[in-house]
């Protein structure tokens, strides 16, 4: 069950990904000029990221170290999925997303030391969100439901824990 909901999702948005940003280099001027879509609100721009989230960068060797970065993070979401229960379809997702947004992004630094390639621009006036992609929102989205799932596995966690002390202390009377 797990893998008829990771796998198609891990390939549809890592191809939604690779498809985008084809595009955005295609059509947009590489300038990084923006073309208003919904006014000042939403503009594609093309930009080349060479760090990571939010323009975080390391400098020359920033590329290799993001990578071996995500190859870490995927090793860890693949422990997680492995341990990860069939029926459990939210973890599943979560892990998927994140993955998926972790290996489009992954694709654009190993094919370009220009970076990572964004082109979706939201704001009003001067205050922008940086400029993201569609793998971006996956391990952005992903990132917020695997926290969401597992809080609230560390609530179910402590409630059964809680109960299992409260039986062995009424025994015990």
């Amino acid at each position: 069950m797990k893998a008829l909901l990771a796998f198609p999702v891990v390939f549809v948005t890592v191809l939604v990904d690779i498809i985008t940003k084809a595009v955005a280099v295609a059509v947009l001027p590489p300038s990084g000029v923006p073309q208003p879509v919904i006014g000042q609100w939403f503009r594609f721009a093309l930009v080349y990221n060479p760090g990571a989230a939010f323009g975080l960068y390391l400098g020359q060797y920033s590329r290799w170290i993001f990578m071996a970065l995500t190859v870490a993070a995927l090793t860890v979401l693949y422990q997680l999925y492995k341990q990860t229960a069939h029926d459990d379809l939210r973890r599943v997702l979560a892990i998927a997303m994140v993955a998926s947004g972790a290996i489009g992004n992954v694709i654009d630094r190993i094919r370009s030391d220009l970076g990572v390639v964004d082109f979706l621009d939201l704001g009003v006036g001067a205050h922008r969100w940086p400029t993201f992609n569609v793998a971006d929102m996956a391990v952005s989205g992903g990132a917020f439901l695997l926290a969401w799932v597992l809080w609230n596995e560390d609530k179910q966690e402590a409630a059964v824990a809680a109960l299992a002390a409260r039986d062995a202390a009424e025994e015990r009377e």
